[in-house]
């Protein structure tokens, strides 16, 4: 909770603190001194014109009250700072999160990123569908058996390429299971193999190695071998058409039996016959739906299936409702291997514009793979920029000080003293033997065992690309004021709001007596205006109204009507107490302002009548009854006490002729 807070609070005040670390020059004026810190006229002025973006022109009034506003801010931080509060490790490592946030767009390649960009957009408004062979390599394969999965495949390529059926081929030798028929088991039916097709599919849907392969392949080519995480697949797009979006569809199912004969064909198609005639000669389908669909999830849905996309139906499904264009527009009865459907078309919605769908976009590159390739950009380009020099020689004595123990997390490196053989260079810094070793203890975890020489070399890659990132993220300040800017208003922030929280906001929630002392001393200031004291009576059955009105005159309690005519279990009558003023009830506002009992009158079909027992004065509200905007009040008196003791504390001196010349 108090996280959100302070995110709304840091929103709120970038208005007024934007950092005060603007370049200097010897030349700038002193505008200003608080607490002995010096403030040039140039920084002020910086500050002033990035909050008021919407004006040319200095305003006179703007500017004196922006002065003050940016003077208090800058008395809390310090007084912040003389508290020690930048010291406290809460509020080290609440910065480091907001900092580390703040810095990720600063650690890829912003080029490469409008590129992903504009790449998934193209993609996104076309769907493909696609079969597949697989031969499946760990990602972690020695060179051996990496080759010698390539070798295989490409043999298998070869054969197709040279007339051999691309679905009898991915049966024989696809080792993805769903290829092959799968016989029934106890926990699962029987399951048709697919043959390597993969159906509809379009950008996400696929890891992206493969969504290249197949995206980068026309309709009716054969990819060259692709590499994923799963192995080496071969790809054949067998279609490719304008991109389905999203759909609601109601739907007629007739199932075949398990284990169907022929005349168990022949009497569903003859059932799906029967109900596309009723649709055809005017029955609503909802009704059809009722007489024929064996699909007992949707009947009393009328049919209706979930919103969905290309990748989550069957090829068959979707060649044909993508034929529909029109709303309620239905398809002629289909085959699948489910059996029999018919289909109506509800609602499409296509594909949004780019901009509308930019943060979609962004949000599913960032948690798909293919983000990896933009950090894999930007670590080139800062081997680059840093002169990266790399001394893989010196890697042959890591290679003799690591033991299987280490994919147990168990290995503890010995006779490390000697490593300070430098391992790689960047921008001058050179990275010795033992901070690798450092890294491949504290990163090691339970993993299944390689080639010692294999591993190492890959944790020697991930500890350079880890060490590039650190060591730009360790310049971002220097290289980029911007940044240092933001990272300053962040720190700032977090400051302001933790005193202010204490000195004011919490303190006035806490503080029961100092808010009575205030409220009685400023009691007058939140005064009721002239109210009307009222019973209101209100009739569901008005047989009982006459009753009601004599007791009411006879002034008997309001418990006593209410159970003398209403039963145990029937309500025939309401009675509330009201305290109002003019604007407050729209039925005390229909009466006359005296007491006594109204008139009978309607409200919305009910008989309602009103019981006036007293005009009030007008008398200050109760803490209770405004206890939140007291306290508003009481937390606004504290912030300028506070701020007065702050400004006796830290004495502010500001040059006025210089900010004369300013308005």
């Amino acid at each position: 909770m108090k996280k959100n807070t302070l995110k709304f609070f840091l929103a709120f005040i970038g208005i007024i603190i934007l950092s005060t670390s603007f370049a200097q020059n010897s030349n700038d004026k002193i505008l200003m001194t608080i607490g002995g810190e010096k403030i040039t006229e140039t920084e002020f002025l910086n500050i002033y014109r990035k909050n008021n973006f919407n004006s040319d022109v200095i305003d006179k009034k703007s500017l004196e009250e922006y002065l003050e506003l940016f003077i208090n801010f800058k008395l809390k931080v310090k007084e912040a700072e003389e508290l020690g509060l930048d010291t406290v490790t809460a509020f080290k490592d609440e910065l480091k999160g907001y900092r580390n946030q703040l810095a990720q767009p600063y650690l890829t390649d912003n080029a490469m990123d409008e590129k992903l960009l504009l790449q998934a957009s193209q993609r996104k408004q076309y769907d493909l569908r696609a079969s597949h062979i697989l031969i499946k390599i760990d990602a972690d394969a020695n060179p051996k058996d990496t080759l010698a999965a390539f070798q295989s495949i490409m043999k298998i390529r070869k054969e197709i390429i040279s007339g051999a059926d691309f679905s009898e081929m991915a049966v024989t030798y696809s080792e993805d299971p769903s290829a092959k028929d799968r016989a029934a088991t106890s926990r699962r039916p029987y399951m048709k193999g697919n043959k390597g097709d993969l159906g509809y599919f379009t950008v996400f849907d696929m890891v992206y190695p493969f969504e290249n392969g197949a995206y980068n392949t026309a309709v009716g080519e054969i990819s060259m071998p692709v590499r994923t995480t799963y192995g080496y697949h071969l790809i054949k797009v067998t279609d490719k058409k304008e991109a389905l979006g999203s759909v609601l569809v109601a739907h007629i199912l007739i199932l075949f039996p398990k284990n169907a004969t022929h005349q168990d064909s022949l009497k569903a198609e003859t059932k799906v016959k029967e109900a596309y005639d009723e649709l055809a000669n005017g029955a609503k389908f909802a009704d059809v739906v009722r007489n024929y669909s064996d699909d007992k999830g949707t009947i009393e849905k009328e049919g209706m299936l979930p919103w969905f996309g290309v990748n989550r139906m069957i090829p068959e499904f979707i060649m044909e409702i993508s034929a529909l264009s029109d709303t309620g527009e239905v398809t002629k009865p289909f085959l699948t291997n489910y059996g029999w459907h018919i289909v109506k078309l509800v609602e499409k919605k296509g594909i949004p514009s780019f901009e509308e769908d930019i943060p979609e976009l962004k949000g599913r590159i960032a948690r798909n793979d293919r983000s990896k390739e933009s950090q894999k950009s930007f670590i080139t380009q800062s081997k680059t920029e840093y002169g990266f020099i790399e001394y893989t020689e010196n890697l042959e004595g890591i290679y003799s000080l690591v033991n299987d123990t280490i994919f147990k997390a168990k290995w503890h490196p010995e006779n490390t003293n000697q490593s300070d053989e430098p391992l790689f260079q960047l921008d001058g810094n050179k990275y010795p033997q033992k901070d690798f070793i450092a890294y491949l203890e504290k990163t090691q975890a339970v993993t299944p065992g390689e080639d010692i020489k294999i591993f190492v070399n890959k944790k020697f890659n991930s500890f350079i690309d880890a060490s590039i990132i650190a060591y730009e993220d360790s310049q971002l300040e220097k290289k980029y004021p911007e940044f240092r800017t933001l990272v300053k208003e962040y720190r700032d922030g977090i400051l302001l709001f933790e005193l202010t929280d204490q000195k004011v906001w919490s303190k006035a929630i806490k503080d029961s007596i100092g808010l009575a002392e205030f409220y009685n001393t400023n009691k007058n200031n939140y005064m009721w205006d002239e109210r009307l004291n009222t019973s209101i009576y209100t009739f569901s059955n008005p047989a009982y109204v006459k009753q009601a009105r004599k007791m009411a005159k006879k002034g008997l309690n309001k418990n006593d009507i209410l159970n003398t005519i209403n039963p145990d279990s029937v309500i025939y009558f309401t009675i509330i107490d009201e305290k109002c003023e003019k604007g407050d009830n729209q039925i005390i506002d229909k009466i006359k302002w005296e007491e006594g009992i109204t008139d009978n009158f309607d409200v919305d079909g009910q008989i309602v009548f009103v019981d006036v027992h007293e005009i009030l004065s007008p008398q200050p509200k109760l803490l209770s009854e405004a206890r939140g905007i007291i306290t508003a009040d009481y937390q606004n008196f504290l912030e300028k006490e506070w701020i007065k003791e702050l400004r006796i504390k830290y004495p502010v001196e500001v040059n006025q002729e210089i900010f004369s010349n300013i308005k």
